[in-house]
């Protein structure tokens, strides 16, 4: 079973720390998305049925009208064959959801939202440059719960001045809403952006390591306590609201990535559209392609494995190694995890490695430290 990513690339107004590919002018949104029907088409035979999860990315796809949206669905039941069960998530910002988008929205395909609250705090939304307010995130997830069961939304940690009282009020105001699914990431000061520069500039004060640390710390004592299961790194679900489109991901399935700057793998080689609105459109109109290919060699794959697979509860199975590939690398691996057995950062249950509690936020760390690099 395979995935189908749509990258919609339009904002209302850039958010500090995003980089992201998107824009905050619309005038080409039309042409992009008769493109991206498109590109539906000119793909279809790229990967192998039946369509497991559909995934509306971006930018902001809540910006899409009925019109559009159903012109991709269109496309895509034209041209793949998609599994009535098929997970449909669309992201969402608050400030789009209306009465009557949700609605419509709920009259599409689509059956799970991914809201993009952030913060649940004005001084937040402010720093990172939302469009939305306080008051907008609370009532947008009000509305849509009449609407839709399967709602996940983002949450982000470790913002400067964000206080442990008020990421703790943040995750209680979450779990007060029984909203079933939480993704929450840290703060990452990415290059080139206007959160970057204002550091710098010493506009804003960068948060300390420690203070990441114990903000991850109460992220994952609140939720699991509440019976959400830590499933992935940066995720959190009840028992059948965990995210089929993600987990497709960390556990090495194919996915098709349509629009501009959208990844695509096949399961041996990883490709990516550019990321230019205008060339993306003046190439699918001559019916071209325009991306960029990588054929991953036997060590990328193995390291990918290493790393998406220590993040989730599945863990690393050195039988899986010495199966896909080869001695070589599960006697690498085997030899290199002992240093993290003996200090208590992985477990060992059989043939399968986990990352610890003691481990959990330095996993991507860990991970690195198993790669296998050729001489």
């Amino acid at each position: 079973m395979s995935g189908i990513y749509i990258h919609i690339p339009f904002c209302k107004q850039a958010c500090h720390y995003c980089d992201f590919h998107f824009s905050t002018s619309t005038k080409k949104k039309g042409q992009l998305v008769e493109m991206l029907g498109r590109e539906l088409e000119l793909r279809k035979n790229e990967i192998a049925g039946p369509i497991q999860t559909i995934y509306f990315g971006g930018g902001t796809p809540s910006l899409l009208s009925s019109e559009e949206l159903e012109s991709i669905f269109q496309s895509i039941y034209q041209n793949f064959e998609v599994l009535d069960s098929a997970e449909v998530t669309l992201e969402a910002n608050p400030d789009d959801l209306s009465e009557e988008v949700l609605k419509m929205l709920n009259d599409s395909p689509i059956n799970r939202l991914s809201i993009g609250v952030q913060s649940f705090f004005e001084a937040d939304l402010k720093l990172m440059n939302r469009a939305h307010n306080a008051s907008e995130a609370l009532e947008s997830l009000k509305l849509a719960k009449r609407y839709f069961d399967n709602i996940s939304i983002d949450l982000i940690y470790g913002i400067p001045g964000q206080s442990d009282k008020q990421w703790n009020e943040n995750l209680e105001i979450a779990l007060e809403l029984d909203i079933p699914h939480i993704s929450s990431y840290a703060l990452t000061v990415e290059p080139k952006t206007a959160l970057e520069t204002f550091i710098k500039k010493g506009k804003i004060k960068p948060v300390t390591d420690e203070k990441f640390r114990k903000h991850f710390d109460i992220l994952v004592h609140k939720l699991t306590n509440a019976g959400l299961e830590h499933y992935e790194f940066s995720n959190y679900g009840k028992p059948g609201f965990h995210s089929e489109n993600n987990m497709a991901y960390w556990l090495g399935k194919a996915y098709l990535g349509i629009g501009p700057s959208a990844h695509s793998y096949d399961g041996k080689t990883r490709s990516w559209n550019v990321a230019n609105n205008s060339l993306y459109i003046s190439a699918l109109a001559e019916n071209k392609i325009p991306q960029q290919q990588e054929v991953l060699s036997l060590t990328d794959s193995y390291n990918e494995y290493i790393m998406t697979r220590l993040r989730t509860k599945f863990g690393v199975n050195s039988e899986d190694i010495h199966r896909n590939f080869g001695e070589l690398y599960e006697q690498h691996f085997t030899m290199e995890v002992q240093v993290f057995l003996e200090n208590g950062q992985i477990e060992k249950r059989d043939s399968e490695f986990h990352i610890s509690e003691k481990g959990k936020f330095l996993s991507d760390g860990i991970a690195a430290e198993l790669f296998y690099f050729n001489d």
